[in-house]
């Protein structure tokens, strides 16, 4: 009996993360995707047929040990070549499951996951446009399609996710405010800046022309609601217009973009980028405080000695 009512447990928390966390369909298939793998590797490596996770009862996880999960992410490393952000978002899967177990559906007494150490990431610099190519990018757009523009024009000044920009709707542009359905299902509200409430007033005007039938901000020429692609491919084609190496650039580097010259130019304070952003963890808004060449030039020569010569 005890098999029979904790099989399908990992099911059983998916659903969890769905109807009660309001992760993102793309989130949890992420989380299934690694839990999948973590226990096939167990199996594997006792000699057991692993199919599903029909497989995976209380008892089956309680042998699961610290070793074991040490081991799949050396294999992560070794056989699969994962980034360390890829093994990083591994453990979280892992963690947050074990920690389900724990706290929520009280089916263990310990949470081993609790000692396991992540792989340390290599520090790294966003790639994205500096201050003139996006007023390139922006004179380009201006210049050739008003909803282009209001496209990429919020991207640049009010630093949304793709997944964010495609999904408004006209309800959510109320006067001087965007409000923004992010991950987790949050709401945040973001104050638009004067170009940004200009590009939306003209790309209004010239959609209320139109006859649809959608509440969709953005629409394709068929009256429909512009999917992601879309938008990816708007974003690419006017890049490549503007004169700008589109390699390594995407709608999310609009994002970072957005983020890093309010850091840089508006002295903006990291707990108001965080919140701006919809970071739950501040550690992931600190990649947009890097600092440019320009900066650590201006730095070295800020020291009184600097101009001393002999």
């Amino acid at each position: 009996m005890q098999r029979d009512r904790s099989c399908s447990i990992v099911e059983q928390y998916l659903a969890y993360l769905i109807t009660i966390k309001g992760r993102s369909k793309n989130t949890v298939i992420e989380y299934r995707l690694d839990l999948l793998q973590f226990f096939k590797y167990v199996a594997d490596t006792r000699g057991e047929t692993y199919s599903d996770f029909r497989f995976v009862n209380i008892d089956y996880i309680c042998s699961v040990s610290l070793g074991d999960m040490y081991g799949f992410l050396a294999y992560c490393q070794d056989a699969l070549h994962s980034s360390p952000g890829t093994r990083t978002r591994k453990i979280v899967s892992i963690r947050q499951f074990w920690k389900y177990l724990k706290t929520k559906v009280h089916l263990i007494n310990d949470n081993i996951t609790e000692e396991l150490e992540t792989p340390k990431r290599p520090k790294r610099i966003v790639r994205c446009l500096t201050l003139e190519e996006s007023v390139r990018l922006l004179i380009e757009t201006g210049s050739s399609s008003v909803r282009d523009n209001c496209i990429i024009t919020i991207f640049l000044n009010c630093a949304l996710r793709l997944s964010e920009l495609a999904a408004l709707n006209i309800d959510q542009v109320n006067c001087d405010i965007l409000s923004v359905i992010g991950k987790g299902n949050k709401e945040r509200k973001i104050y638009m800046t004067p170009a940004a409430k200009q590009a939306l007033s003209q790309w209004l005007s010239l959609r209320a022309t139109k006859n649809v039938s959608t509440d969709a901000l953005f629409i394709s020429r068929n009256g429909g609601r512009l999917t992601t692609r879309a938008i990816q491919n708007v974003v690419k084609k006017h890049i490549v217009a503007a004169g700008i190496n589109p390699i390594g650039l995407s709608t999310h580097k609009l994002r970072h973009t957005a983020a890093t010259l309010m850091y840089k130019y508006g002295h903006v304070d990291i707990r108001s980028l965080q919140q701006l952003l919809g970071h739950e963890s501040i550690a992931t808004t600190e990649i947009y405080t890097h600092v440019d060449d320009g900066q650590l030039q201006a730095a070295v020569n800020s020291n009184p000695l600097a101009m001393m010569f002999s």
